[in-house]
């Protein structure tokens, strides 16, 4: 299933391809704009914008709350009918220490709240939010893909192991193009179009 896009690309591969260069692209102007830092870290209204800057050249739905509900593997992420409240109550959370801003970040990968890009989106506004709070960002350089993906997969069992995987991976190097846009290409291994691909149930 190819998902429907602004491009009228009908092949998975070639959509696959184009929207890592486009986000890639975007991803970029997001940051050296200057207009990620003026947003507000922690909100879902922060993260959606994100969304949008990311995909809205590829995706009608970009910024937008999913529809459909949807699975990775053998895990299902919220259901819609209660994805508002789920992203209501991750707003609510606080954000003060490593363990809190991770915590939040968990809690907003179960929710899963858009269609497609949910990564990318999701890892910047994690990294907005320690920038901020704590003056640190993730280099996912650092992050072994696999070891990510399983504990992130656990997670929502028990968060201890992704938590020491990503505060092995803390840099002061806040402003750093090379170190935020790791977080872009972190996602094409897992969540691109083969074994990870995110489904519709």
């Amino acid at each position: 299933m190819v998902l429907e896009n602004k491009l009228g690309i009908t092949d998975s591969v070639e959509l696959a391809k184009t929207e890592e260069k486009v986000s890639k692209k975007r991803a970029i102007e997001l940051f050296e704009s200057g207009y990620l830092n003026s947003l507000e870290a922690g909100t879902f209204k922060t993260l959606a914008e994100i969304h949008k800057y990311l995909f809205e050249q590829i995706y009608d739905f970009a910024g937008k709350v999913r529809t459909v509900n949807i699975a990775k593997g053998n895990f299902r992420f919220a259901p819609v009918m209660y994805l508002q409240a789920a992203l209501e109550g991750v707003e609510k959370m606080p954000q003060s220490t490593f363990d809190e801003i991770i915590e939040k970040y968990v809690e907003m990968n179960i929710a899963h709240p858009f269609r497609e890009g949910n990564g990318r989106s999701t890892r910047i506004w994690l990294d907005l939010i320690l920038k901020k709070e704590l003056r640190v960002v993730i280099d996912w350089s650092l992050v072994d893909k696999d070891d990510y993906l399983m504990a992130m997969e656990r997670s929502p069992i028990k968060d201890v192991e992704i938590k020491h995987i990503l505060k092995q991976a803390l840099t002061e190097k806040i402003d750093d193009r090379e170190v935020y846009m790791k977080g872009i290409d972190h996602s094409y291994y897992y969540e691109g179009y083969t074994i990870y691909k995110t489904k519709e149930l």
